[in-house]
Protein backbone atom coordinates (compact mmCIF):
# COMPACT_ATOMS: atom_id res chain seq x y z
CA UNK A 1 0.00 0.00 0.00
CA UNK A 2 1.25 3.49 -0.79
CA UNK A 3 1.31 6.26 1.78
CA UNK A 4 -2.02 7.75 0.66
CA UNK A 5 -3.75 4.38 0.96
CA UNK A 6 -2.21 3.83 4.39
CA UNK A 7 -3.41 7.25 5.54
CA UNK A 8 -6.93 6.48 4.31
CA UNK A 9 -6.83 3.15 6.13
CA UNK A 10 -5.63 4.87 9.31
CA UNK A 11 -8.24 7.65 9.26
CA UNK A 12 -11.12 5.33 8.34
CA UNK A 13 -10.04 2.76 10.89
CA UNK A 14 -9.88 5.40 13.60
CA UNK A 15 -13.37 6.60 12.67
CA UNK A 16 -14.66 3.03 12.97
CA UNK A 17 -13.30 3.05 16.53
CA UNK A 18 -15.00 6.36 17.30
CA UNK A 19 -11.80 8.40 17.07
CA UNK A 20 -11.55 11.52 14.90
CA UNK A 21 -8.00 11.68 13.58
CA UNK A 22 -6.86 15.09 12.23
CA UNK A 23 -4.79 15.07 9.05
CA UNK A 24 -1.63 16.25 10.81
CA UNK A 25 -1.93 13.54 13.45
CA UNK A 26 -2.43 10.89 10.77
CA UNK A 27 0.66 12.13 8.93
CA UNK A 28 2.75 12.03 12.11
CA UNK A 29 1.57 8.53 12.94
CA UNK A 30 2.56 7.26 9.49
CA UNK A 31 6.00 8.86 9.95
CA UNK A 32 6.27 7.02 13.26
CA UNK A 33 5.25 3.78 11.55
CA UNK A 34 7.92 4.29 8.88
CA UNK A 35 10.56 4.95 11.55
CA UNK A 36 9.47 1.82 13.41
CA UNK A 37 9.88 -0.37 10.34
CA UNK A 38 13.16 1.29 9.37
CA UNK A 39 14.65 0.65 12.82
CA UNK A 40 13.12 -2.80 12.93
CA UNK A 41 15.31 -3.88 10.03
CA UNK A 42 18.30 -3.61 12.39
CA UNK A 43 16.80 -3.68 15.89
CA UNK A 44 14.07 -6.16 16.84
CA UNK A 45 11.14 -3.95 17.85
CA UNK A 46 8.10 -5.72 16.41
CA UNK A 47 7.19 -8.99 14.74
CA UNK A 48 4.72 -7.10 12.52
CA UNK A 49 6.44 -5.86 9.38
CA UNK A 50 3.57 -5.27 6.94
CA UNK A 51 2.75 -1.52 6.94
CA UNK A 52 -1.01 -2.14 6.73
CA UNK A 53 -0.81 -4.45 9.75
CA UNK A 54 1.25 -1.91 11.66
CA UNK A 55 -1.54 0.61 11.05
CA UNK A 56 -4.18 -1.70 12.48
CA UNK A 57 -2.43 -3.75 15.14
CA UNK A 58 -0.18 -1.01 16.53
CA UNK A 59 -1.55 2.43 15.65
CA UNK A 60 -5.30 1.81 15.68
CA UNK A 61 -5.11 -0.52 18.66
CA UNK A 62 -3.36 2.27 20.58
CA UNK A 63 -5.82 4.96 19.48
CA UNK A 64 -8.77 2.74 20.46
CA UNK A 65 -8.28 3.59 24.15
CA UNK A 66 -8.21 7.37 23.66
CA UNK A 67 -11.45 7.77 25.62
CA UNK A 68 -10.00 5.92 28.60
CA UNK A 69 -7.06 8.35 28.95
CA UNK A 70 -8.86 11.54 27.91
CA UNK A 71 -8.50 14.32 30.47
CA UNK A 72 -5.80 12.54 32.46
CA UNK A 73 -3.24 15.28 31.81
CA UNK A 74 -0.31 12.93 32.38
CA UNK A 75 0.24 9.37 31.21
CA UNK A 76 2.75 6.74 32.28
CA UNK A 77 3.16 3.91 29.76
CA UNK A 78 4.58 0.87 31.57
CA UNK A 79 6.55 -1.55 29.42
CA UNK A 80 6.05 0.64 26.37
CA UNK A 81 8.13 -1.45 23.97
CA UNK A 82 8.42 0.58 20.79
CA UNK A 83 6.26 3.35 22.28
CA UNK A 84 2.83 1.75 22.23
CA UNK A 85 0.27 2.92 23.14
CA UNK A 86 1.80 6.07 24.66
CA UNK A 87 3.30 7.63 21.56
CA UNK A 88 0.20 7.36 19.32
CA UNK A 89 -1.94 8.68 22.19
CA UNK A 90 0.43 11.65 22.52
CA UNK A 91 0.08 12.40 18.81
CA UNK A 92 -3.71 12.28 19.10
CA UNK A 93 -3.80 14.31 22.34
CA UNK A 94 -0.89 16.80 22.09
CA UNK A 95 -1.66 18.32 25.49
CA UNK A 96 -1.01 14.98 27.20
CA UNK A 97 2.37 14.73 28.95
CA UNK A 98 3.66 11.21 28.47
CA UNK A 99 6.38 9.18 30.18
CA UNK A 100 7.26 5.93 28.42
CA UNK A 101 9.20 3.32 30.39
CA UNK A 102 10.80 0.09 29.26
CA UNK A 103 13.50 -2.19 30.62
CA UNK A 104 15.05 -2.76 27.17
CA UNK A 105 17.52 -0.01 26.28
CA UNK A 106 17.28 -0.38 22.50
CA UNK A 107 13.51 0.11 22.62
CA UNK A 108 13.88 3.26 24.73
CA UNK A 109 16.49 4.47 22.25
CA UNK A 110 14.02 4.05 19.43
CA UNK A 111 11.25 5.86 21.32
CA UNK A 112 13.55 8.83 21.95
CA UNK A 113 14.58 8.95 18.30
CA UNK A 114 10.99 8.65 17.08
CA UNK A 115 9.74 11.40 19.39
CA UNK A 116 12.55 13.68 18.16
CA UNK A 117 11.84 12.86 14.51
CA UNK A 118 8.17 13.75 15.01
CA UNK A 119 9.01 16.94 16.90
CA UNK A 120 6.94 15.93 19.92
CA UNK A 121 7.17 17.99 23.11
CA UNK A 122 6.16 16.85 26.58
CA UNK A 123 7.24 13.26 26.04
CA UNK A 124 9.96 11.41 27.97
CA UNK A 125 11.37 7.93 27.46
CA UNK A 126 13.07 6.20 30.39
CA UNK A 127 15.15 3.05 30.56
CA UNK A 128 14.02 1.47 33.82
CA UNK A 129 12.85 -1.84 35.23
CA UNK A 130 9.72 -0.92 37.14
CA UNK A 131 9.45 -2.16 40.71
CA UNK A 132 6.64 -0.02 42.12
CA UNK A 133 8.88 2.65 43.69
CA UNK A 134 8.41 5.82 41.60
CA UNK A 135 10.39 8.13 43.87
CA UNK A 136 13.43 5.84 44.01
CA UNK A 137 13.17 5.28 40.26
CA UNK A 138 12.90 9.00 39.52
CA UNK A 139 9.56 8.57 37.81
CA UNK A 140 6.57 10.91 38.04
CA UNK A 141 3.18 9.87 39.30
CA UNK A 142 0.58 10.18 36.56
CA UNK A 143 -3.11 10.82 36.09
CA UNK A 144 -3.31 7.62 34.06
CA UNK A 145 -1.06 4.57 34.08
CA UNK A 146 -1.41 2.30 31.05
CA UNK A 147 -0.03 -0.96 29.74
CA UNK A 148 -0.60 -2.94 26.59
CA UNK A 149 -0.46 -6.65 27.48
CA UNK A 150 2.29 -5.99 30.05
CA UNK A 151 1.38 -8.91 32.32
CA UNK A 152 -1.60 -10.51 34.06
CA UNK A 153 -3.93 -8.16 35.97
CA UNK A 154 -3.08 -9.81 39.28
CA UNK A 155 0.54 -8.77 38.74
CA UNK A 156 0.02 -5.55 36.81
CA UNK A 157 -2.41 -3.74 39.12
CA UNK A 158 -0.29 -3.89 42.32
CA UNK A 159 2.72 -2.75 40.30
CA UNK A 160 0.86 0.09 38.58
CA UNK A 161 -1.00 1.50 41.60
CA UNK A 162 2.00 3.26 43.24
CA UNK A 163 2.51 5.37 40.09
CA UNK A 164 -0.97 6.94 40.28
CA UNK A 165 -1.35 10.60 41.08
CA UNK A 166 -4.01 11.42 43.62
CA UNK A 167 -6.91 12.02 43.53
CA UNK A 168 -8.73 10.27 40.74
CA UNK A 169 -5.82 8.54 39.06
CA UNK A 170 -6.75 5.65 36.83
CA UNK A 171 -5.05 2.46 35.70
CA UNK A 172 -5.86 1.44 32.13
CA UNK A 173 -5.17 -2.17 31.15
CA UNK A 174 -5.23 -3.09 27.46
CA UNK A 175 -6.07 -6.77 27.07
CA UNK A 176 -6.82 -9.33 24.41
CA UNK A 177 -9.33 -11.61 26.06
CA UNK A 178 -11.90 -10.46 28.60
CA UNK A 179 -10.31 -10.35 32.07
CA UNK A 180 -11.29 -12.99 34.60
CA UNK A 181 -12.74 -11.47 37.80
CA UNK A 182 -11.14 -8.04 37.38
CA UNK A 183 -12.98 -6.67 40.44
CA UNK A 184 -11.17 -9.11 42.74
CA UNK A 185 -7.81 -8.32 41.14
CA UNK A 186 -8.53 -4.63 41.66
CA UNK A 187 -9.50 -5.07 45.31
CA UNK A 188 -6.26 -6.88 46.07
CA UNK A 189 -4.36 -3.89 44.67
CA UNK A 190 -6.39 -1.33 46.62
CA UNK A 191 -8.27 -0.27 43.48
CA UNK A 192 -11.84 -0.38 42.21
CA UNK A 193 -12.97 -1.63 38.83
CA UNK A 194 -14.62 1.22 36.91
CA UNK A 195 -15.35 -0.33 33.53
CA UNK A 196 -14.47 -3.05 31.05
CA UNK A 197 -15.04 -2.32 27.36
CA UNK A 198 -14.82 -4.72 24.46
CA UNK A 199 -13.85 -3.52 21.03
CA UNK A 200 -12.74 -5.07 17.74
CA UNK A 201 -9.99 -3.91 15.41
CA UNK A 202 -11.70 -2.50 12.33
CA UNK A 203 -10.16 -4.60 9.55
CA UNK A 204 -9.23 -7.97 11.05
CA UNK A 205 -12.05 -7.99 13.60
CA UNK A 206 -9.57 -9.09 16.28
CA UNK A 207 -11.14 -8.89 19.73
CA UNK A 208 -9.70 -6.56 22.35
CA UNK A 209 -10.70 -5.36 25.83
CA UNK A 210 -9.75 -2.36 27.93
CA UNK A 211 -10.30 -2.24 31.70
CA UNK A 212 -10.16 0.88 33.84
CA UNK A 213 -9.46 0.94 37.58
CA UNK A 214 -9.35 3.75 40.17
CA UNK A 215 -8.49 4.16 43.83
Amino acid sequence: MDNKALQTRLVEGAAALGVTLPERAASLLLRYSAELLRWNAKVNLTAITDPAEVVEKHLLDSLAVAAEVAGAGTLLDMGCGAGLPGLPLKVLQPELRVTLVDSVAKKVGFVKAAAAALGLQGITAVHQRLAGHPDAEGLPRAGAVISRAFTELTEFLPLAAPYLAEPGGRVVAMLGKAPQDPASAAARAGLQLQAVRRYALPFSGAERHVAVFQR
